[in-house]
């Protein structure tokens, strides 16, 4: 397929749409490009068991972060979305950093555009700004200190407590961290469309019924459902927590994908997706993570294609806080 042909299909689909023989196996085909290539595949906990199964390494933004910090891999495969391998980028610039499907985004990142959150900070002139990882890089550029959920509470309490700060763009999560900080951080108006999606109703009903449950969830949720979680975490802390935990059932807010994790790490417990408002609308699963599949994967890594592209003054700006970040993480 010529060049000319792929990038056409890139503007329009976001992957490469080829056709694939239905004999080929593909698992085996990406071992052997991953060797063949030089490659790393990363994997966020969010995609399909199928594509955690074959990663490298599979954990949350910032274990994956710390990991394409490390890699001597020549090429980065992220199977994730698209802010995700923007920061894979910006930390190792030299790198080839490849994503399945272009269109694989974020509706906490667009819910924050550039312009418009240059216009708020703007009205904070004495503000530092803590990004949450889930922002465009073009946003990072604009960010003192970027932080995952794993760390937020962390990033928070390395500024004195005089310090003025604007947290974007999560604000279920910014509200959390100011909970448990007693801070008082200017909030962006941002979300997770799969986070805010669950109904306390319906959560209370589904404890009355599992009484021998524990319900645990991402801060990413509104403070309602935080207000009855048993414990509150990162996609890794909720992983941690049921391996830990003398419970054999947990009702798990968060999105569906990291309960192929639990299960294999806890194949005697049980573990029940929190319910959305709406249950015929599968909200409990992030679209973007699921545009990801086999399929793309093997064809983005045959042809290095979709590539992530930033340009140099995006990446040194951007860096700097996400290295602010991963130094306070070590």
């Amino acid at each position: 397929m010529e060049k000319t042909q792929i990038q056409e299909m890139l503007d329009e689909k976001g992957f490469i749409d080829e056709k694939i023989d239905p004999q080929l196996k593909l698992v085996e085909e990406i071992k052997r490009l991953k060797k063949e290539k030089n490659a790393v595949i990363l994997s966020h906990f969010y995609v399909d068991a199928e594509l955690q199964d074959i990663a490298d390494y599979v954990g949350d933004s910032l274990g994956l972060a710390q990991e394409a910090e490390k890699t001597d891999a020549d090429m980065i495969v992220f199977v994730g979305v698209h802010f995700m391998a923007e920061t894979a980028k910006i930390i190792n610039p030299s790198k080839k950093v490849i994503l399945p499907d272009l269109k694989a985004g974020c509706s906490l990142a667009e819910s924050a555009p550039i312009e418009k959150f240059a216009e708020f900070k703007a009205k904070y002139p004495d503000h530092k700004v803590i990004s949450y990882i889930n922002c465009t890089a073009d946003l990072k550029t604009l960010t003192d200190i970027v932080c995952t959920s794993s760390n937020a509470k962390k990033i928070v309490d390395s500024f004195p407590k005089d310090e003025k700060l604007i947290f974007a763009p999560d604000k279920n999560l910014g509200n959390y961290i100011n909970s448990v900080t007693g801070r008082e951080m200017v909030l962006w108006d941002g979300a997770c469309m799969v986070h805010e999606q669950y109904s306390v109703e319906k959560i209370i009903d589904l404890m009355d019924e599992h009484t021998d449950a524990e319900f645990i969830a991402h801060p990413e949720c509104e403070k309602p459902v935080l207000l009855i979680a048993k414990h509150i975490g990162s996609t890794s802390s909720l992983l941690n927590y049921v391996q830990k935990s003398e419970a054999k059932k947990f009702i798990v807010a968060t999105e569906s994908g990291i309960l192929h994790q639990m299960k294999k790490a806890c194949p005697d417990k049980i573990f029940i997706p929190a319910p959305s408002i709406d249950s015929t609308c599968g909200c409990n699963d992030c679209t973007y993570m699921k545009l990801n599949n086999l399929q793309k994967l093997y064809i983005c890594m045959k042809h290095e294609q979709p590539e992530i592209q930033l340009s140099e003054e995006v990446i040194e700006k951007a860096k700097v806080p996400i290295q602010r970040m991963l130094e306070i993480s070590r």
